[in-house]
């Protein structure tokens, strides 16, 4: 949750009527033939890349904006950050601002990492004074140690991302705008710029983040601004706007995933997975429903005491759960023809993600595979009891807090 936002809070950021345009060129003239014979013109278009785009940002609010790849967050940000200038409308910024954009924008390859730290921080409005007083606590974030003095030209992406914000959160801004660089940094690093972000909130400062991950925005920010080729199609609460979000992206988009690949000795296979929700197959659903999961499966010669197993597993590889027919005595003495084999879970426990269902048949042993099927269907899970936004599964968790003796 975000600091309380009341009506006296000021205007930190205004954005008012913001059209950004690029022209594109499709053929340019390659010899002074061809450009006489255009009339001395190259042929292109204009590229809308906002269009009439308006918003302001309260003091202390976290702003998240999300949108598809090439629906304007980054050339909004620049705009903001005043890297690009907007063709009509204006953008006025009434607080003191840091910009984390583009990776290692503004450092100098041959400089030292010492040396850009004076630079950068001079250039975002700190005195030498300032600079050298806070040198050492930019370093401890920036966690380089004895690389602070190497050339940043020989710096990993990284270094250069740890480097560069560590260097703008400590010009003090009351505004900090980012972009999605940080996903650069390792674990341990995100989870400090995490805290840091939660400590600049606190403090009652502004944020405006631009990102892909919309369960961040769900989580960390008060407010969403989506994006669409360039025009704001929503601005609003964050657990509305990410839902109907996802489930716009997840419409638009293809969950067959990895390639399946198969093993085993073949005498009986999985020919075929559905996920049911209510007996209708679906490829997404919400937390909290009822699922099915239906293995489709053919044998031309008998087989004895054939064991079905499936297993959900994150995108990362981490296993959800295994379960088999074995674990409850479900094990037919023969199978031969087709059929099918349901596995239910009710009221899904899983968070909000993709997941991507394997499909196994064995022996009773389980030594003898006959079929194992990986990457048999790729599926989504979207918001539904739960708007928890880490981890694998929930708990279902109930909170309460008390405060006195």
């Amino acid at each position: 949750m975000g600091p309380l936002l009341n009506s006296q809070a000021g205007t930190a950021l205004t954005v008012d009527n913001v059209t950004k345009t690029f022209r594109i060129h499709h053929e340019r003239a390659s010899s002074l033939k061809q450009y006489i014979a255009s009339g001395g013109r190259n042929r292109y278009e204009e590229f809308f890349a906002l269009r009439d785009v308006s918003f302001d940002v309260a003091e202390g609010e976290a702003v998240g904006i999300i949108g598809h790849n090439g629906s304007g967050k980054s050339t909004l940000l620049k705009c903001m950050a005043k890297i690009l200038t907007p063709n009509q409308g204006r953008i006025e910024i009434h607080k003191k601002m840091a910009a984390l954009l583009e990776l290692g924008a503004g450092f100098h390859q041959e400089l030292s990492g010492r040396d850009n730290v004076f630079l950068n921080a001079s250039i975002l409005g700190m005195g030498r004074k300032e600079i050298t007083t806070r040198f050492d606590e930019i370093v401890e974030f920036s966690g380089l140690g004895d690389f602070i003095e190497s050339p940043v030209k020989t710096y990993s992406s990284g270094m250069y991302v740890r480097l560069a914000f560590a260097v703008a959160i400590n010009v003090d801004p009351e505004l900090l705008l980012i972009d999605e660089i940080l996903a650069v940094g390792d674990v341990t690093f995100q989870k400090k710029c995490m805290e840091k972000f939660v400590d600049f909130r606190t403090q009652g400062r502004t944020l405006v983040l631009v990102t892909h991950d919309a369960y961040t925005v769900r989580e960390f920010c008060d407010r969403a601004i989506w994006l669409d080729h360039g025009v704001v199609r929503r601005d609003g609460d964050p657990a509305d706007i990410v839902d109907e979000y996802t489930e716009t992206m997840l419409g638009a988009e293809t969950t067959d995933g990895a390639e399946a690949t198969r093993r085993g000795d073949g005498r009986i296979q999985v020919t075929r997975t559905e996920l049911l929700v209510g007996g209708i197959p679906v490829d997404r659903f919400r937390n909290g429903d009822d699922v099915t999961i239906r293995l489709h499966w053919e044998a031309p010669e008998p087989v004895a005491q054939p064991v079905f197993s499936v297993t959900i597993a994150s995108l990362a590889g981490a296993a959800v759960t295994e379960p088999s027919t074995r674990d409850v005595g479900m094990v037919p003495e023969s199978l031969v023809g087709s059929g099918h084999v349901d596995v239910s879970f009710a009221a899904v426990p899983l968070v909000a993600s993709r997941y991507v269902l394997h499909t196994e048949i064995t022996g009773w042993g389980r030594q003898q595979v006959y079929d194992h099927l990986q990457n048999a269907q790729t599926f989504d899970v979207i918001a539904g009891v739960t708007n928890e936004t880490h981890g694998l599964v929930t708990m279902h968790p109930t909170w309460s807090a008390s405060s006195g003796t």
